[in-house]
């Protein structure tokens, strides 16, 4: 069985996902939050690691230069409700295998970890963003170049922080 490490907040999902990756032959260690999946790694290192992006406050890109500090070879899917175009950017650039959106399935986790390769003939999208999308992607880039500071972010947008912290806590307007 090939070993791999779940590091999400959500009990449930966390739960039903590992059993959902134990059926498609995975050994599979749950890590709630940053520090257990520290503590996971130091006991044993996985060959395979599924990363939310928002862990509680913490975000899980924080870990995964840390994970692939432990194996190299280790393939990391990034999971996430809160998918944007920078924080895909740099979970790529950090190492991680792909990044998938919530909800998913232990098959399409499975799928992400057997791709090598970009696919180049990926559908494009027919209509722009709506403006509410550009918004939130704008947002998260300022956010991403400001390493997570809020109150950075909120300076270089010109906004209060208090309505940058609202927007953020909403979920973000799908795409078209």
């Amino acid at each position: 069985m090939s070993s791999l490490l779940l590091i999400d907040d959500d009990v449930v999902f966390s739960q039903v996902l590992a059993r959902a990756l134990e059926n498609n032959g995975y050994e599979v260690v749950i890590a709630n939050d940053i520090a257990q999946a520290q503590a996971a790694v130091s006991i044993s290192i996985p060959e395979f690691a599924v990363v939310d992006l928002r862990i509680g406050d913490e975000s899980g890109l924080t870990i995964i230069p840390e994970l692939l500090g432990a194996n190299r070879a280790m393939k990391i899917v990034v999971l996430t409700g809160y998918a944007s175009i920078p924080t895909a950017v740099e979970a790529i650039k950090l190492g991680a295998t792909h990044y998938l959106t919530k909800p998913t399935d232990a098959d399409e986790v499975v799928s992400a970890f057997a791709r090598e390769k970009g696919e180049a003939n990926v559908g494009l999208a027919e209509n722009p963003l709506p403006l509410q999308r550009l918004e939130w992607e704008h947002i998260q880039k300022v956010l991403a170049d400001c390493d997570g500071n809020i109150s950075e972010a909120a300076r270089r947008l010109n906004m209060h922080r208090r309505s940058l912290q609202r927007k953020l806590q909403k979920c973000p307007v799908k795409s078209v």
